[in-house]
C-alpha cells in the first residue's frame, strides 16, 4: 500500500490558505452581538460574535483597538470589519477585527466608508489638486446656518483678526434631507459671483446623523468643483467628514477656520512696524556710510587739485606710451630674430638639400660597398685557389694520371687485398677516363715489402 498521509498541520494550513484566498471572506463586515469578552493584559481583545443562529470567535489586537472611541461589553450590538482566517494551533477559524462601531450608527458608517473609498479612488482627496489659501483675502464667503453658533464664531474671529475683510454670509440648511442640496447650491452661487477670495463651509458640532449633510456626495462634488479655495469647518476637532477630505484645507473648528482664513491684523501691523523701523535704521546707516564716503572724496587730492592730477596723469601717460613703444620695438626685434632663425633652419632643412646630402651619403656607401666586395672577392678567390691546389694534390684522379687505378667489387666496395676477391667474381676497375668491367680468373697472394721495418699495416 503506497498511501501518502498528510499531517494535521498540513491539513490546517491548507484550510487556512483556502479561507485566506477567498476574497469574500477578507475585509468583511459583520453585524453581531459581543459575548465572552476578555481583554488581555497586553491590550488584545478576545470575544465571540453571535447572532440568533451562529457564533464565531474574534480577536482585535491592541494596534487596532487603541483607536476605539467606546468600551466594548458583553451583550453590545456592534458592526465590525476584519479578515477571516485560521488559528493554526487550535485548528479553528476566527475573525481578525480591524474596525468596530456600535450598531446604532452602523449603516451611516458603512455609507461613509463606501463614499470615502469611491471619492479617494476618483482623486477627490489628491494633494496635487488642492488650491492654496490666499494670505490676505479681501472678500470671504461663509456657507453655514445663519442661526447657529458657528456663524457667530466665524464672523467674530474674522472681525477681531482682520476687520478690513468683507464677509458675505450665504445661509444654508446644515441638517435634514434638504441640507446637502442647500450647501451645494450655495457653493455654486459663490463661484458664479466670482467676487470671493476664499470660502468657509461648515457648522458646529453634533452627532454623526446631525453632521451627515457634509458626508453627502453632492456636497463633496460642489467643493471639488469650486474654483474658490474652500476651508472645511465641520463640528469639533474629533469630527471628520467627507467635506474635510475634499476641501483645500481642513480646520478643526469654525473658529479655527476663521483664523486660517485671515491673518491677524494686529500682528501684521506689529510686523510692519518692525519692518519700518528696520528699514529706517538701514537707510540711516546707508546714509551715514554714503556721507562719509562723500566727505572722503571731497577731501581727496583729485577734488582739491584737479589740474595737478591731470598733469600728473598726462606725464604718466607719456611714460606708459614710451614704455609701450619700447616693449613693441623689443617684441618686434625678437620676432625678427626668430624669423631669421626659422628661415635659416628652413634652408638647412629644405628637402632638396636633404636629398643632395642623402645622395652623397649613398654614393659614399656604394663606393665603400664595392671596395669591400672587391676585397672579399680577392680574399675568397685566393682561398679557393689554395684549396683547389690542395684538392688536386690529394685527388685520386691525379694519382690515376700516373697510371694508378681503383678496383671495386660487385657491391661497389673498394678492394684492398686479394683476399677480398674470389675466382670468377666480377670486379670494376676505375681509371682516369672510365671504367673496365672484368672477371677474376686467377689471383695470387704476394708478400708486401716492409718499409723501415713496418708492413703496410703499420706493424
Amino acid at each position: 500500500m503506497n498511501q501518502q498521509f498528510m499531517s494535521v498541520t498540513d491539513v490546517t494550513r491548507q484550510i487556512k490558505r483556502i479561507i485566506e484566498g477567498d476574497q469574500k471572506l477578507q475585509n468583511v463586515w459583520l453585524r453581531a452581538e459581543i459575548s465572552n469578552f476578555k481583554q488581555h493584559s497586553r491590550g488584545h481583545m478576545y470575544f465571540t460574535l453571535k447572532d440568533d443562529h451562529s457564533r464565531i470567535n474574534a480577536v482585535m489586537f491592541a494596534g487596532n483597538n487603541r483607536f476605539l472611541k467606546f468600551a466594548p461589553e458583553n451583550g453590545m450590538s456592534v458592526l465590525v470589519r476584519g479578515d477571516i482566517s485560521v488559528y493554526e494551533p487550535h485548528g479553528q477559524y476566527q475573525l481578525y477585527v480591524k474596525e468596530m462601531q456600535p450598531d446604532g450608527i452602523g449603516n451611516l458608517y458603512l455609507a461613509f466608508e463606501q463614499l470615502k473609498k469611491k471619492l479617494e479612488m476618483a482623486g477627490y482627496f489628491s494633494e496635487y489638486k488642492k488650491k492654496p489659501i490666499p494670505a490676505i483675502p479681501d472678500s470671504i464667503a461663509v456657507v453655514t446656518s445663519p442661526t447657529g453658533a458657528a456663524v457667530r464664531d466665524i464672523i467674530t474671529t474674522i472681525k477681531r483678526r482682520f476687520p478690513i475683510a468683507k464677509i458675505t454670509l450665504l445661509p444654508v440648511l446644515v441638517q435634514g434631507p434638504n441640507a446637502p442640496y442647500s450647501i451645494a447650491r450655495a457653493i455654486q452661487q459663490a463661484n458664479m459671483a466670482n467676487t470671493f477670495d476664499v470660502m468657509i463651509v461648515g457648522r458646529g458640532g453634533g452627532s454623526l446623523e446631525e453632521l451627515w449633510a457634509f458626508n453627502e456626495e453632492v456636497v463633496a462634488e460642489a467643493i471639488y468643483a469650486s474654483k474658490i479655495p474652500v476651508i472645511s469647518a465641520v463640528g469639533h476637532e474629533t469630527d471628520t467628514t467627507i467635506s474635510d477630505f475634499v476641501a483645500d484645507l481642513r480646520a478643526a473648528t469654525p473658529t479655527a477656520a476663521a483664523e486660517l482664513a485671515v491673518p491677524d491684523l494686529n500682528e501684521m501691523l506689529k510686523t510692519l512696524k518692525r519692518q519700518r523701523e528696520r528699514l529706517i535704521w538701514a537707510m540711516d546707516r546707508l546714509k551715514k556710510v554714503e556721507i562719509d564716503r562723500l566727505n572722503y572724496l571731497t577731501r581727496s587730492y583729485a577734488f582739491r587739485y584737479p589740474k595737478n592730477l591731470i598733469e600728473q596723469k598726462e606725464q604718466d601717460l607719456d611714460r606708459l606710451v614710451d614704455s609701450m613703444n619700447k616693449a613693441v620695438a623689443f617684441q618686434l626685434n625678437s620676432m625678427k630674430s626668430k624669423l631669421a632663425e626659422l628661415q635659416s633652419r628652413t634652408r638647412r632643412l629644405h628637402p632638396k638639400n636633404r636629398v643632395d646630402l642623402e645622395k652623397t651619403k649613398l654614393m659614399q656607401v656604394n663606393s665603400l660597398l664595392l671596395r669591400n666586395m672587391e676585397r672579399q672577392y680577392r680574399f675568397h678567390d685566393s682561398s679557393f685557389s689554395m684549396l683547389l691546389s690542395k684538392l688536386q694534390v690529394l685527388s685520386p684522379l691525379k694519382v690515376m694520371e700516373r697510371g694508378y687505378s681503383l678496383v671495386y667489387d660487385d657491391n661497389k666496395k673498394l678492394i684492398k687485398s686479394v683476399k677480398d676477391v674470389t675466382s670468377k667474381s666480377g670486379i670494376t676497375v676505375r681509371m682516369q677516363d672510365g671504367k673496365v668491367f672484368c672477371t677474376v680468373n686467377k689471383y695470387e697472394e704476394m708478400e708486401v715489402p716492409q718499409v723501415n721495418g713496418r708492413d703496410n699495416n703499420g706493424k
